[in-house]
């Protein structure tokens, strides 16, 4: 028995469930397929928090991101939650100056600090170096998101396994276990898995993925974990971290600093070298603490060469990937986008500017 739909999303991580959200509150018949469950522990869209931030060094991904932040908070307002607890936020590093600049020619509030006036203002965090001050960042509730957003989809298929997608010129056939779906468009969004699904249907999406590990420290007798700011060291590693909302925990990581990894190969717990380099993080950040993590999580993320996301339409498959380590943020705008290119609706707000540069052909 085949089951037909106007539209399917392959993925029920943050871009599908967003582009699902956009689709379902034009009034358009979507259903969602995902291998597992929402949220869960083998994607890159699981996991306590993420960092929300305006600093780029880029202003387009500056005006993204504003534009995003008044997208979410039309989620909050309409399910009647907090998704984004604002923290004040550090750059330094490297990209420091870049950041600074981008922010300033998109009229994004910021503050340039010394560094003994950063030490003075944040004495949990050690930056040994002038600091930018981000006023308006925020530390985003991620798995209260993905529940956020999966409430507002009428049809969700959990545990059904994709294995092909084809586009025969005029419909989508997805071959699962559970069988044959149909749809006038398939919108693939998974993850470390997109590129596999989609090379058979003629579709080169470059994609990598490497298994990332974050940990979390205690602030227990430190003060609270709000009191700390999120904090973005730019350079070659990238440390980051940032508070877990309502805990006494602190969340740190390095951006891409992990292994290449199979994403059907489920690994948990720590690796002795990145638990170390966690330890190495927090040694240098935030000295005052136990630099051992309480907990270390894994995460799989899904790179693009460049790290500019994918979002195109090839035939009747439209592609949303490539987000890994940065994307969060713009959940709700790239579901936007995903939904428009679907729809074949009239191109959104800010979308021309970019389309060129997140287009698969821009590999070829």
């Amino acid at each position: 028995m085949t089951e037909h739909s106007e539209f399917i999303v392959i993925g029920a991580g943050l871009l599908g469930l967003a582009a699902a959200r956009a689709l379902a509150g034009r009034g358009r018949e979507v259903i969602v397929l995902e291998r597992a469950e929402v949220g869960h522990p083998a994607g890159g869209s699981h996991g306590s928090c993420r960092i929300f931030r305006l600093g780029y060094g880029d202003p387009g991904y500056v005006s993204m991101a504003r534009r995003a932040r008044e997208l979410w908070r039309d989620l909050e307002t309409e399910r009647g939650l907090r998704l984004l607890h604002p923290a004040p936020q550090l750059t330094f590093g490297a990209g420091l100056q870049a950041v600074h600049a981008a922010m300033t020619a998109a009229g994004a509030p910021c503050e340039l600090l010394p560094a003994a006036a950063a030490a003075a203002r944040f004495p949990m965090l050690a930056t040994a170096g002038p600091a930018l001050l981000e006023p308006d960042s925020c530390v985003i509730a991620a798995d209260s998101a993905l529940r956020a957003l999966a409430a507002t989809i009428p049809v969700i298929r959990t545990g059904v396994r994709v294995s092909a997608v084809a586009d025969d010129g005029r419909q989508v056939t997805v071959r699962t276990d559970a069988g044959l779906f149909t749809a006038r468009v398939a919108i693939v969004c998974a993850g470390p898995w997109t590129s596999g699904l989609l090379r058979p249907a003629g579709l080169a999406v470059p994609a990598s993925a490497t298994l990332e590990r974050v940990g979390y420290l205690e602030l227990a007798g430190h003060g609270q974990a709000a009191e700390v700011p999120i904090f973005i060291c730019h350079g070659t590693p990238a440390p980051y971290g940032l508070p877990v909302p309502r805990s006494s925990l602190y969340k740190i990581g390095v951006h891409a600093g992990g292994p290449p990894a199979d994403p059907d190969r489920r690994i948990d717990g720590a690796d002795e070298e990145q638990a170390r380099q966690l330890a190495r993080v927090a040694r240098r950040f935030l000295p005052g603490l136990d630099p051992q993590p309480v907990r270390i999580e894994t995460c799989i993320y899904d790179n693009t060469p460049d790290e500019d996301f994918v979002i195109d339409r090839a035939g009747h498959i439209v592609v949303g990937s490539g987000t890994s380590g940065h994307g969060f943020k713009f959940g709700p705008l790239l579901g936007e986008w995903l939904a428009d290119l679907a729809a074949g609706a009239p191109a959104a707000a800010g979308w021309p500017r970019f389309a060129a540069r997140f287009a698969v052909r821009r590999f070829s």
